[in-house]
């Protein structure tokens, strides 16, 4: 195998292997490189620059160019949206390249169209050592420079620490296109797999509804509910809803023994959180974590009832929602929030709070906490 300085997002996957893979990758700076969006919900859309088309076309004919290396590839789906790009693309067969190789032979290839639109010069897989010593390189790049004969496979073998001091040392003609790494998501199976590719069909429709509703699909990455720090996406005007009523389910009935939600006093519970939504202003909290809280959480998704939904995974730059809460985000009857932390609060039943069995339970705590917020949510970032 060919080793690289690529660090995979899914430590311990096997990137020689067979697999689906949804990928991402974002413009340098985020600039509108590739096209422009659409106003039309209706009718979403990117007309594509003459940049988005070459980097469209570079993605479809990715498996032809792989082939030569031996490398059996097929891609499915892909959008060029104005500062970033999705795309779905299968491993068919165990390869001697790894998915890090392919994709840094894409991006290079899209570097390479977009220098030569700016009037620059052929950079990729050209011998590097004349910038080297022309530009009065460290020794350690110009060892670099002797040990590798082309671009692409210097670019290789640095680290990300040692790129960002070899494009300063070039200047920005030779810098990439794309940010230095990307995103990939790792499909499971064959519904997951389909609904990779309607997320990227949808991409555009998304983004002009995120542009479109900014109060309700308003991501933030720190915001100070109580004493406590949460990244949120959704409609922070939900916290300021008079009567909040948490939804916390056993998994068993204490009692019987049963499934808890194949109880009476379930379906006892149920109509009283149907009641209260029906009686109005009332929003529903919770993680949805056990089967009671999950079918809850699902109905109030499926019927546009509020609610407000906390989750494990971290809120950040470019993290978004699957489209079924996406599609409540937009009607204003969503509030994800993702709480700062989690991992640092109490440790429950002796269990270390790490553990899925102690955040579960704080998950539920800070479910609690949020029902008895009356104040103003602070946005710091």
């Amino acid at each position: 195998m060919i080793t690289t300085s690529y660090r995979p997002r899914n430590p311990g996957h096997d990137y020689y292997g067979r697999g689906t893979y949804l990928i991402t990758v974002v413009v340098s700076q985020r600039l509108p490189l590739l096209g422009r969006l659409g106003d039309d919900v209706k009718h979403p859309g990117v007309t594509l620059s003459p940049l988005g088309e070459a980097v469209k076309l570079a993605w479809e004919t990715t498996p032809e160019k792989q082939a030569v290396r031996g490398n059996r590839v097929a891609v499915h789906a892909c959008v060029c949206m104005p500062d970033h790009f999705h795309g779905v693309i299968e491993v068919l067969e165990p390869m001697r390249w790894s998915l890090g190789d392919i994709m840094q032979a894409f991006k290079a290839v899209c570097t390479s169209y977009w220098q030569r639109q700016q009037g620059h010069g052929q950079s990729t897989n050209r011998p590097i050592t004349v910038d080297c010593y022309s530009h009065g390189a460290p020794a350690w790049l110009r060892e670099k420079a002797r040990l590798h004969d082309n671009e692409g496979a210097l670019i290789r073998a640095l680290s990300k620490r040692q790129r960002q001091e070899y494009y300063a040392l070039v200047g920005r003609d030779r810098q990439p296109l794309f940010d230095d790494n990307y995103d990939d998501t790792v499909c499971i199976d064959q519904r997951h797999r389909e609904a990779m590719i309607a997320y990227v069909h949808d991409n555009p429709r998304r983004a002009i509804l995120r542009r479109a509703l900014p109060q309700l699909m308003q991501r933030s990455l720190h915001v100070l509910i109580g004493s406590r720090d949460y990244g949120t996406f959704g409609n922070l005007f939900l916290l300021r809803w008079a009567n909040k009523v948490q939804v916390q389910c056993h998994r068993r009935h204490p009692v019987s023994g049963e499934p808890y939600e194949n109880t009476g006093d379930y379906a006892c519970q149920h109509q009283q959180w149907v009641d209260a939504i029906m009686q109005g202003n009332t929003v529903i909290v919770t993680p949805g974590i056990s089967r009671g809280e999950l079918m809850m959480k699902n109905e109030c998704l499926d019927k546009g009832y509020p609610l407000i939904h906390i989750q494990k995974e971290p809120i950040t730059d470019y993290w978004k929602p699957e489209r079924t809460r996406f599609e409540a985000c937009a009607n204003g009857s969503l509030l994800i929030l993702a709480p700062w932390g989690l991992d640092a609060m109490a440790a429950v039943n002796g269990v270390p709070a790490d553990t899925d069995y102690s955040r579960f339970h704080n998950m539920n705590h800070l479910a609690a906490e949020i029902c008895t917020f009356n104040g103003k949510a602070t946005i710091l970032r």
